[in-house]
């Protein structure tokens, strides 16, 4: 089970997605569907909150690079999911893959 929230920064014109539970198999696809809604709309998608994440799987973790690609900020906490954005991070952006560079983590 895959929970998505998304939250709404009015001061700043962005989003971010808080996912709770394990990012695999159907949940996936589920949150590659939802991306592109929010993402299609006035507010960007600038930061995806990974605390509540429990487990994700080898698309999960591709889509989740795909995101940092494009320039989504991933927060994370806790080894193994700490692990996996470092993971992701470590290798840098492309230069069409936006204005932040850095990755996120507490």
């Amino acid at each position: 089970m895959l929970k998505i929230t998304s939250q709404l920064d009015p001061a700043r014109e962005d989003m971010s997605l808080v996912l709770e539970g394990r990012l695999a198999g159907p949940w996936v696809e589920e949150l590659r569907t939802y991306c592109p809604r929010v993402l299609g709309t006035q507010q960007r998608c600038t930061m995806i909150d990974l605390t509540g994440v429990t487990f994700v799987d080898a698309e999960g973790k591709t889509l989740l690079a795909q995101l940092w690609q494009q320039g989504v900020e991933l927060q994370a906490s806790g080894c193994l999911i700490r692990c996996l954005v470092e993971d992701i991070t470590k290798v840098g952006r492309t230069a069409c893959g936006g204005p932040h560079g850095s990755k996120r983590l507490s």
